[in-house]
């Protein structure tokens, strides 16, 4: 591509320029050791692991154990995750999603429910979260366990002040879960939600993070914090008991994968939904979409119609690997993709039969460091603080995911006993033609994030542009039917000819559109790029 504009000195990366068109103009930041997440003090946390000698691994679980604290709305300690790792030689893949108990079965769900609950004790499977910390310190970190803990213990400890983005959210999920008397105990505990600008502090919080620093997080499997679990359980009427904590067990998983140009998406397999982000891409592989003009009509028609049809598979088939119906490779045959990608009218919306998704939250955070390690992690309580449920004097949130269920017999994702659930959360990683590291990144938001994840690889290794720029553009997201909600930015005219291509299209606010984080590995350090739709940053130094 030539010397690029910044030195001649340094290789061209594969985007094109340093341009910034769209209104956020957030600047990347360009390092050889970077963090990047969706909160400033926990990016600061990773950061300072860094300064201490650690490495990306140990910046990213610091990272991820400060956001419990720090943006209590969208994860908590009673989250799942997923990881993806670059180890400076190796990419590893880590699902840390919790199984559903084993006393939860397709009748007592059907003799009480019409569809999967979204609160309560009967949307909590086992909380993944703490075994992802555990086991990507034990295998890559550098730092002692205790000492990832220290930013997010002082945070809970001596309190933080409230960030703006995190506080509203803050106040919708007071409105939602005000039912639950041990959430509002907890998370408002003057009769409401922190302002921006006020304190928070939790010494429940604090002291239960001591207790899985220093027991390297048996007590939240095996002991102390295991038994409070499952007492708040028996005690509110849930299923889940010390066994079916006892018994989890995070699981080391090769990525699976689908090429995009002269890229290699990376995703970790089911039962997360980034198999959508693949079989979307592969239909694109065979559309006319480089063609087109970017952020034309055309440009987003080709997306979005691939999109659809991705969901839809993406629905009938990921669930629990173990119960899957069809395999992941058959739906990732080339074939089957050019059969897919016939579908797609160049001139007309059509509707593909996949499920109605709801809006969820989650956080991401991306790490590398000088060395050459780069980490991909989110971690997730769902629906914003989750089921509801918060385990009395810890200041543990548990996760909804078992609303990610369904109830339909036959269906490879009905719920039972010991399953893991459909899942939305996904980290993302591309690598080179050669199988080189390229970036660690991923988009936030429940449904929107496989979505967002063909659309940061468009942009970026199909058009061109850098990766904040990416994330400063304007956002689309399939809904159901013909529905497509689109953010701000987009010319009026285009999205008038995607009317008239007989799209549904709904201005929605940028809440609805996730957060993206990204790092972009250069010859000599990084790009990393923060989404003005949340309240973080990208660090580094």
């Amino acid at each position: 591509m030539g010397v690029p504009r910044w030195g001649r000195y340094i290789h061209s990366p594969m985007f094109e320029s340093f341009d910034f068109p769209y209104p956020s103009q957030r600047m990347p930041v360009l390092a050889r050791n970077v963090v990047a997440t969706s909160q400033p003090l926990a990016a600061q946390a990773g950061l300072r692991m860094l300064l201490d000698g650690g490495n990306a691994i140990d910046a990213a679980l610091a990272t991820a154990i400060a956001l419990t604290v720090v943006e209590p709305t969208s994860n908590g300690i009673g989250s799942d995750a997923f990881a993806i790792v670059w180890d400076g030689s190796t990419l590893h893949g880590l699902n840390a999603s919790g199984r559903s108990p084993a006393k939860w079965s397709a009748d007592f769900f059907k003799n009480r429910f019409d569809a999967m609950p979204l609160r309560g004790w009967h949307t909590v499977t086992v909380p993944g979260a703490v075994s992802a910390w555990i086991d990507l310190s034990s295998r890559f970190g550098a730092l002692p366990f205790e000492k990832l803990f220290g930013p997010a213990i002082e945070y809970a400890r001596d309190g933080y002040i409230v960030s703006p983005i995190t506080a509203k959210a803050w106040q919708r999920s007071v409105e939602i879960f005000k039912a639950f008397p041990t959430f509002l105990q907890t998370f408002a505990p003057n009769g409401r939600a922190p302002r921006a600008g006020e304190i928070f502090r939790s010494e429940a919080h604090a002291r239960t993070l001591e207790l899985i620093a220093r027991s390297r997080g048996e007590a939240f499997y095996r002991g102390e914090l295991a038994a409070a679990i499952a007492k708040c359980a028996r005690d509110e009427g849930g299923l889940l008991d010390e066994q079916d904590l006892a018994e989890h067990r995070a699981e080391w998983v090769d990525t699976i994968w689908t090429d995009y140009r002269d890229q290699r998406l990376h995703e970790i397999p089911p039962n997360g939904q980034g198999l959508a982000a693949l079989l979307a891409l592969q239909t694109l592989r065979h559309s006319p979409l480089a063609a087109s003009r970017i952020d034309s009509a055309e440009f987003l028609h080709f997306q979005i119609e691939a999109m659809k049809l991705a969901l839809a598979d993406a629905h009938r088939y990921v669930s629990d690997p173990h119960h899957m119906d069809t395999r992941v490779d058959a739906l990732l045959d080339d074939g089957y993709a050019r059969g897919r990608a016939k579908l797609i009218d160049p001139n007309r919306a059509t509707v593909a039969a996949h499920g109605v998704p709801e809006r969820g939250d989650t956080v991401y955070l991306a790490a590398a460091d000088r060395d050459g390690r780069m980490v991909s992690f989110i971690q997730s309580n769902y629906f914003g603080f989750g089921s509801g449920v918060v385990v009395p004097g810890t200041g543990i949130a548990l996760q909804n995911r078992g609303a990610g269920f369904t109830l339909e017999d036959n269906h490879p994702n009905q719920v039972g006993p010991r399953k893991r659930p459909f899942h939305t959360i996904i980290p993302g990683f591309v690598t080179g033609a050669n199988g080189s590291p390229l970036m660690s990144f991923g988009v936030m938001g429940g449904p929107m994030q496989a979505q967002g994840h063909v659309q940061m690889l468009v942009r970026v290794f199909g058009f061109g542009q850098n990766p904040q720029t990416a994330s400063d553009a304007p956002r689309w997201q399939v809904t159901r039917g013909l529905e497509v909600l689109v953010e701000r930015g987009f010319a009026p005219d285009v999205l008038d000819e995607l009317n008239a291509r007989g799209h549904d299209i709904q201005p929605a606010e940028p809440e609805q559109f996730g957060g993206a984080q990204l790092i972009y590995k250069l010859d000599d350090g990084y790009l990393a790029a923060s989404d003005h739709r949340k309240d973080g940053q990208a660090v580094g130094f």
